[in-house]
This record gives structure tokens, sequence and C-alpha cells, in this order.
């Protein structure tokens, strides 16, 4: 049984560090003495930003345990017949739980408030400050998305202004924040003013793409609200729409990987490949098989996205084999919510090797070493595109966005080492057409499982936007000494250490959010 007791090494990239770092003068006084004329005394700005896209992409620790384990089976991305596998059992397991919040607060985000404090004053560094403030939306989105309540305002502060307690903010304090945020921050930013260059590594320098993903970040953070605010979620809809939004694959937000080393590769898919498949000694016998709800979703669909997925074990080995292995009749997902033993209560023929059937994420394309990681895709903004037209918020064309969504998630398999032609994809489109005709209900579930499908090794959004429409539809599961009483889990627990070491902070924010459980809704998934 493969099990974690320590966190992954995290990746540095040496340059970044090294200019990331702060000379310290010697408590006695003896400065002269002490200081190496020749080092940096004070950060380098678009060093900042770059280690922080390479942390924010993930150290391998908290991705997996947050995006994959929890995340990607609570959403029924992924199954697993061992117990670690906490997300689709809903089952507490601490480290795995803290893992996201403490290596987001350590990693992510501190960087960014450093960027903020140097360049928030300085007129002529306005574009390095309103890129910086784009991308704090991001990294601050997902960890209130995952956990409700939490530090915010005072977060990352601790280098800056000596707090090391912050207090917990309200969800609604904090959404309202990141929308004018990102409001402000795109019209701040200025060609003419000092740019990161290549130090940004998600778009090279381009405002124009950054000015377009804050504009889409906006469409996906206020269609956030629908449930809970729905005129405030109709009014940054409509001005993100208006702001100007992704227009092609081309601009997608995404951090680029190469085949190596930590600095390198897409370390969520490393983590597949290294400690979960194993190729080289599991021979499918894996930890985690692709789910069951996943699998029939593509392959009952005749989805060309499945074999760049989905694949048997052979695949995983040896790229030679990959045709035979990524055929989509041979796939097949692991059903959620079982054990080694319970599974046998579903299939009494179960036996050791019946493991190897069961289709594993295609680490030669889409979970390559190589592959990309994607933040924000173009595909996602059409489809919520389409809802905003669906609802009346946009420009009443739900059957266009949709369409263009199919086709862009699948023209997107580009990036991962192959082609769909177009020929596939209108025979999709063709076989599944959008139901303009069929109930709002009905037009919302496609457009919400489509937008669960294209996130597919982006749980963590999946996730979220299942919570907010509720599609997919899925099956809860019911294993034993489950901790929600057979619901599907709502949120992520708080580190038990905040408990203590930010004790005062962190019942403040239970008592108003509610008990720190994995039933307990996060303020915009009020019923």
């Amino acid at each position: 049984m493969l099990t974690y007791s320590k966190k992954r090494r995290l990746p540095i990239l040496t340059a970044v560090l090294a200019a990331s770092l702060l000379v310290s003068s010697c408590d006695q006084g003896f400065e002269e003495l002490n200081t190496n004329p020749n080092a940096l005394t004070e950060p380098v700005v678009p060093n900042l930003l770059s280690y922080s896209i390479v942390k924010t992409a993930g150290t391998g620790y908290e991705n997996h345990r947050g995006n994959l384990i929890y995340a990607g089976a609570i959403i029924q991305h992924f199954a697993s017949l061992n117990p670690y596998w906490a997300g689709d059992k809903y089952l507490y397991n601490g480290p795995y739980s803290d893992a996201f919040f403490e290596t987001a607060y350590g990693s992510h985000v501190k960087e960014l408030e450093q960027i903020i404090s140097i360049t928030k004053d300085n007129p002529a560094q306005s574009t390095l400050y309103n890129v910086a403030r784009i991308w704090r939306v991001f990294g601050y989105h997902r960890i209130t998305d995952l956990y409700g309540d939490v530090p915010y305002s005072e977060a990352g502060k601790g280098y800056l202004s000596s707090t090391f307690s912050p207090k917990y903010d309200k969800q609604a304090d904090i959404y309202a924040d990141m929308l004018n945020e990102l409001d402000q921050a795109a019209q701040g930013l200025d060609a003419n003013k000092t740019g990161y260059g290549t130090s940004d590594l998600i778009y090279g320098g381009d405002l124009t793409k950054w000015k377009k993903f804050a504009y889409s970040m906006m469409l996906r953070l206020g269609m956030r609200l629908t449930k809970v605010d729905p005129a405030k979620a109709e009014l940054y809809v409509k001005k993100a729409i208006a702001g100007g939004v992704m227009q092609s694959n081309d601009d997608i937000a995404k951090l680029n990987h190469a085949d190596g080393d930590d600095n390198k590769r897409n370390l969520d898919a490393n983590t597949l490949r290294t400690q979960e498949y194993d190729a080289a000694n599991l021979k499918g016998k894996a930890n985690s098989k692709l789910s069951k709800t996943f699998v029939d979703f593509l392959k009952n669909n005749n989805d060309p996205r499945l074999p760049f997925i989905a694949t048997l074990w052979q695949g995983n080995a040896s790229a030679t084999a990959e045709a035979t292995a990524t055929n989509p009749t041979a796939q097949k997902g692991l059903p959620n919510g079982y054990d080694a033993t319970t599974i046998k209560t579903l299939i009494p023929s179960w036996n050791d090797n019946s493991i190897t059937e069961y289709s594993e994420a295609n680490l030669n394309k889409i979970a390559s070493n190589s592959a990309p990681t994607l933040f924000q895709t173009y595909a996602e903004v059409e489809y919520l595109l389409a809802e905003a037209a669906l609802r009346g918020w946009g420009d009443g064309q739900a059957a266009l966005h949709y369409n263009r969504g199919v086709t862009a998630a699948m023209s997107m398999m580009s990036l991962f080492g192959g082609t769909i032609p177009q020929s596939a994809i209108t025979a999709y489109l063709t076989a599944h057409p959008y139901l303009a005709t069929g109930t709002t209900a009905q037009q919302m579930e496609q457009i919400g499982t489509q937008y669960w499908a294209v996130n597919f090794l982006n749980s963590y959004e999946a996730y979220a936007n299942w919570r907010r429409t509720g599609y997919p539809v899925l099956t809860p599961t019911n294993f034993p000494g489950n901790e929600t009483g057979g619901t599907i889990m709502r949120r992520l627990r708080y580190p038990a250490s905040e408990a203590s070491r930010n004790a005062a902070k962190y019942n403040a924010a239970v008592a108003i959010q509610g008990p720190d459980l994995f039933t307990t809704r996060v303020w915009w998934d009020k019923q």
C-alpha cells in the first residue's frame, strides 16, 4: 500500500529564489562588516511573480492532496480503492485536507503581497502592481473556494508587518474585494509602463491577454454568486463581458512545462506517474483510477477526447502500445466510494488482478510531465457565456457559445500532443446538439456537465462549479464510517493547527461560518 509520510520536496527556481532573498544586517550593528556589496538587498519584482506562478501551478504535494485526492475524487474525476484517497469516501484525512491551505499561504501568495507592497505607490511600476493584483485574485479565490472564510486582508504579511495571526475574512467580503480588484487592475494595465517581460511565465508580458484573463476571472467569480447574490452576479457578469474576455485558445492562462526535474515538469502529472501509477512496477495495480462517472460520460457520448484522457495500463508503460491501450471501447472507469473489501459487494468476482482492467489517466498525453498547467481555459469561458446568455445576461446566443466551448475544449487537446480533427468535433456536435428547445434545467445541465469535463485535472474549479450549479448530477457514495452521512462534501476543513496557533481568529471564523465540517457550506454555496 502506497502511503505518504512526508511532504514532497518543493520545486525551486534557483534564479528566482536567489533574487528573492533579502540580506540581513548583523544584530550587533556591524552592518559594514556583514554586508556583501555584491548581494541583492531588495527583491527583484519580476522574479517574485515567476516564483508565485510556479508555486501556484503546484509543488506536487498540496495539489496532489487538494486537487486530486480530495477535489478530484469528490467530483468523480478519479476513484480509488485506497482509503487515503479520502475524497470519494468522504473521510477526514487531516494532512490531506490541510495541505492546500498550508501550502497556498506559505508559497502561492506571500510573494504577491510583497510585490504589491513594493509597487503600489510607484506610478512607474503600475503595471507590475496591477498584474500582481490579478494573479493575487487567482491565488486567493482557490483558497476561499475550498475552505470558505479564510485569512485575506491580513494574510501573507508576516514579513511586511509582523502579522503572524491574521484574521479570517468573510467570504462575502473577500469576493467583493476580489471582483473590485480585477476591475481596477484590468483598467490600470499600461503598456507604456515597466512590465514583467519573460518573467511573466503565463503570457510573456502580453498585457492584452492579462486584461482578457482579468475579465474572464471576473466572469468566473461573478457566476459564483448566482445562488447567494443574483443581482451582484448579473452586475459583474455583464461587466466582464463588456470588458472583454478570452476569444480563443491562444488566450488560455497556462504554465508550460517540459520533462525534466521538478523545476520543469508538471508536478501533478509527475505525482500521478511516480507515486500513483508507477507503471514500471505497479503494472496496472494503481492506487487511483479514472472514475466510472467520468469515463462513462466520455465513452457513452463517443467523445473524441477519450483517448487523450484515458488508457489501460500498457499505454502508460509504453507509448508504442498506446493505440491499443487507449481504444475507447476498452476503457472502464472504477466505481467511486469503495475499498478493496467493499468493492466485492458490488462486484462479487473481484480479485487482486481485477484492478488492472480499469482506466488510468493517459500519462503520454493529458497527464504527461510536459503537459501544461491550465489555470483558466477559453472553453470554460465560452460555457460561462452560454450560461450568461441562458440567464438573459449576455447576447442571447447560448447555443453559439456552447458550440464554441465544445470546439475549444476538443481543439485544446493539441496542447497535449495530438489533434482532434474538425470533422470529429462537428460529428460530436451533430450527435449532441445544444438543447435549445429543452427546459432551462436541461440546458444548464448540458453546460455544467461540459464545464466539469473540460476541467479534468483542474478539479478545484470543477468542484466549485458543481457546488454552485449542481451539475453534473452526481450519485453520492456511502462508504462505511464516512464523515458526511453519505452526502457529497461541500468544503475542506481548516488545518487542525489553526485551532491552536491562531485560535482566537479560527474560533471567530467558525462561529460565523458554521462548524468546521465537510458538510458546512461556504457563503456562495448557501441553499
